[in-house]
């Protein structure tokens, strides 16, 4: 469960980068970060790569379900996170490249679900559930039409979107793989189970000859023994 390791440096880079982006203060530590406001953006790569801080109220790519909607998607993705714990534990044995893959997907779900959990809270502008969560990676790579609308730089994302998005590209680039190592792994708990039977049904047999010798023993065979004291 070493690649835990990785889920926690994502969870904790994604969540930096949010506070440094969007401020905060800590009083009792002396921590106290501006951050930009809502709308600002920094050139760092002329307009190909900017750094611009939005908040997403809802789902990827702006895509907003109302707040009807909004306490479902949080708890959603808490469950979806416990889903993706248990199932990399469960995963422990497997390739090396699923597991990493499975604990980016885990470091970004959680990284957002923080936004969405606690945000609210912490900066005091909705109950728990009900944050935002905080984007600022602007790059300009192509235009497309998703759910409606045209975009014409690439939606704004974070280190978690990032996370997210890498580790769902080492699951299809490896996808083969994983399918050989599940079957390789289904073939030898068959044959294990196939084999373990196999030697069951051997001792049962092997028990009820030996007990067959026992019956069919002649008594005469016992006569003339010298029983001597």
């Amino acid at each position: 469960m070493r690649v835990l390791y990785l889920t926690l440096g994502v969870v904790i880079l994604d969540q930096l980068s949010k506070f440094y982006i969007k401020g905060i203060e800590i009083p009792f530590l002396n921590i106290s970060i501006t951050g930009m406001y809502i709308g600002e953006s920094i050139r760092v790569i002329g307009n190909f790569f900017k750094i611009t801080y939005i908040e997403n109220p809802g789902m990827a790519f702006g895509f907003n379900p109302g707040s009807d909607f909004k306490l479902w998607i949080s708890i959603f993705s808490l469950f979806a996170s416990i889903g993706l714990l248990v199932y990399l534990y469960i995963a422990r044995n497997n390739a090396l490249s699923l597991r990493i893959a499975l604990a980016m997907i885990l470091g970004g779900a959680v990284g957002n679900l923080i936004d969405r959990t606690f945000y609210g809270i912490i900066y005091k502008y909705a109950p728990v559930f009900y944050g935002k969560v905080v984007d600022f990676l602007d790059f300009d790579f192509f235009n497309f039409t998703i759910f409606g609308r045209n975009y014409e730089r690439w939606p704004i994302f974070n280190f978690a979107d990032a996370a997210v998005t890498i580790g769902v590209l080492i699951l299809l680039l490896f996808y083969r793989q994983h399918r050989r190592d599940e079957e390789d792994a289904l073939n030898e708990a068959k044959q294990a189970a196939e084999e373990k039977i196999q030697n069951d049904l051997d001792e049962n047999v092997n028990e009820k000859l030996n007990g067959n010798d026992e019956l069919n023993k002649d008594p005469e065979d016992d006569k003339g023994k010298e029983v001597s004291i």
